[in-house]
């Protein structure tokens, strides 16, 4: 009889920095420690450096409960994340950034919380001391989408853009209905889950030691500009539902 997987990791992937895999491999063997039937999935999202897929199916060739997706056109991290998510077995499912930027305990309390049943979405929230790690653009690129997140949308939290989320079968449903490619995925799948009543509970995440954020080149945000229309219309509107 099959294995029921309890927990599916996924970690979207591109030009990831050297050293990657093994990072990943043991943060994986931790999360096993605590959810044994642990399925992980990599997503590589057209990368052009420092990923070989081959080479990377032969690392992880020992652990069964490993899947790599690979595409040849970078897509974003919204369409990775979908995809792997859609390729998911797992009654949980968690995505984080291939450098798991989050202390392992983070990881460990997200999925404790929705194995208790009483939440579908567990969005991490960064505390203070996060944005001491933050590049100043993107300091202050963060504190105004959550003043406009605070003024114009009702859902339960003002950090949507965390790098750590985790939900059942019903966020999942609700992430795969997300249609944004790039940075503010995450916003329109918190935004959805809560027009749709999913219960959401904002959990408090910390960065690991050492770990430093880059900068975000000013070309994304224009590009997402329309994505924050769309959204805030919605919101405004009481659309979404």
């Amino acid at each position: 009889m099959p294995e029921t997987i309890s927990l599916s990791v996924v970690v979207p992937c591109y030009n990831p920095a050297p050293g990657w895999r093994e990072n990943i491999l043991s943060n994986y063997v931790f999360i096993s420690g605590y959810a044994p039937a642990t399925e992980l999935i990599i997503v590589n999202d057209g990368s052009l450096k420092n990923f070989d897929p081959e080479a990377t199916r032969q690392f992880f060739n020992a652990y069964e409960n490993i899947k790599i997706i690979s595409y040849e056109k970078n897509r974003g991290k919204g369409f990775a994340l979908r995809k792997g998510v859609a390729a998911s077995t797992g009654q949980i499912v968690i995505y984080t950034d291939v450098d798991f930027p989050y202390t392992k305990q983070s990881l460990q309390s997200v999925y404790n919380t929705l194995k208790e049943g009483h939440y579908n979405v567990v969005p991490g929230k960064r505390s203070d001391e996060y944005y001491k790690h933050l590049p100043p653009s993107r300091v202050r690129i963060s504190h105004l989408l959550r003043f406009l997140i605070r003024s114009f949308l009702r859902i339960p939290t003002d950090d949507t853009q965390c790098g750590l989320k985790g939900f059942d079968q019903a966020g999942k449903k609700v992430f795969l209905n997300t249609s944004i490619d790039r940075f503010l995925f995450d916003l329109e799948f918190i935004f959805l889950s809560a027009r749709k009543g999913l219960s959401i509970r904002p959990m408090d995440v910390e960065l690991r030691e050492g770990f430093e954020l880059s900068t975000m080149p000013w070309k994304v945000l224009i590009q997402e500009s329309w994505n924050f229309a769309k959204i805030f219309l919605q919101g405004i509107s009481g659309g979404g539902k």
